[in-house]
């Protein structure tokens, strides 16, 4: 699938995940204390590892995904209360559909498959954040992932990837974490070993 891929059916609407709350509230003030010390537990950024544990527990609320609304054509996504200010996402995926290369900017994140297959091709390189339009990108760079469900990852700033449901007959379902919530997201084209910007989103373009 190319960068041109369908753009998702938005549903706008925020659903309360318990288990972010739990995370957000990880630290809870001591009893009497002659000194109080403040605590820097709660406001500081969620880590990679934090929002793939974020992501597992709310792949597996059952409940919570059936209730995305699923469409033969195109994607459809419902936005999540993610741990500490982070950006979370309940997408489903039609048979033959995915994003196109794509990279989240200077978020980290992580997803987790929580019904159906998914497939992830990545680049295990570091690329110039700006004033480039085409790269050549060196042989052995490429990285391939089958996600069923239950399997995910998580990835640092700049991570350029696509992700695919190659299944012909049936829906994939995923759960998505971003922090810093996402400040704009970067889509390619590719041919060969050529790598081209093709353009920006802003989060205006998808919320």
């Amino acid at each position: 699938m190319g960068a041109a891929a369908r753009a998702p059916r938005t549903l706008s609407r925020t659903v309360p995940v318990s288990a972010s709350a739990s995370a957000a509230s990880a630290s809870a003030p001591a009893a009497a204390s002659p000194a109080p010390v403040p605590s820097t537990a709660s406001t500081a950024p969620p880590t990679e590892a934090e929002l793939l544990d974020f992501v597992r527990r709310t792949a597996a609320d059952t409940e919570l995904i059936a209730s995305l609304p699923l469409d033969p054509e195109g994607r459809t996504w419902i936005r999540l209360d993610g741990p500490g200010g982070s950006e979370a996402w309940l997408i489903g995926w039609p048979p033959g559909t995915g994003t196109g290369w794509h990279d989240h900017a200077d978020s980290v994140g992580a997803f987790v498959t929580a019904a159906g297959e998914l497939a992830e091709s990545s680049l295990a390189a570091r690329l110039p954040t700006d004033g480039w339009q085409t790269l050549e990108l060196t042989e052995g760079v490429d990285r391939e992932r089958r996600l069923p469900a239950g399997r995910g990852r998580a990835f640092g700033r700049h991570h350029v990837h696509e992700v695919r449901n190659e299944s012909t007959a049936v829906h994939a379902v995923s759960v998505h974490a971003y922090h810093p919530p996402l400040p704009r997201i970067r889509r390619y084209s590719r041919a060969g070993q050529t790598l081209r910007l093709e353009q920006v989103e802003r989060p205006e373009d998808w919320q």
